[in-house]
């Protein structure tokens, strides 16, 4: 049961209920998140169009974004966030097998040098905020400049949401999207 009250779009201020009104015209899902960051309206739309700018904008291959957020879900003990990217993570090409070894990503024969690079970024930008030399200098060798970038505002950015959705108890929605399209939308 969730901490505070998800709102409902009548219950909205109205710069909200314009952002799930757009959500809803594209066939979007206004999910549990969104509901709860409502709450919030000086936050919401600029929290929204971060992430939808991550998601659909960068130049970060989504595969590796993807790998990243199911990483930091793992780390933050984010259900919900596991729950919706799964989908995303499946379109991008993320196997099963990938999927099912996260949480132990070093010791799996699953991901290769560049995976184990992002993931070893991801470890560190997310657990100790400092980040080795080493760990950077392996990173350069699979990335350029902006996708270095954009991977670390993804990580910045998955770990805020998953310090909102564990802590507020948000609760992942009983039908489950099957791919990304159906959570973004025909615009995706």
């Amino acid at each position: 049961m969730p901490r505070i009250p998800y709102l409902e779009k009548e219950q909205t201020a109205p710069e909200v209920r314009e952002v799930f009104d757009k959500m809803e015209a594209r066939g979007a899902r206004v999910l549990n998140l969104y509901k709860m960051l409502a709450n919030s309206p000086a936050a919401f739309s600029s929290f929204v169009r971060l992430g939808n700018s991550l998601l659909q904008k960068a130049k970060l291959e989504a595969r590796l974004r993807e790998l990243a957020i199911l990483r930091i879900a793992k780390l933050c003990g984010s259900e919900y966030e596991w729950a919706q990217h799964m989908p995303f993570a499946r379109d991008v090409g993320v196997t099963e097998q990938q999927m099912k070894d996260v949480g132990d990503w070093q010791y799996s024969a699953a991901y290769d040098n560049r995976d184990k690079a992002i993931l070893q970024y991801v470890d560190e930008v997310a657990k100790n905020v400092q980040v080795k030399d080493s760990t950077f200098n392996q990173l350069k060798k699979y990335l350029d400049n902006t996708s270095i970038v954009e991977l670390t505002l993804s990580i910045g950015f998955w770990g805020m949401v998953a310090r909102v959705l564990v802590p507020l108890q948000v609760e992942v929605e009983k039908e489950l999207p099957t791919s990304s399209k159906e959570l973004l939308g025909r615009g995706k």
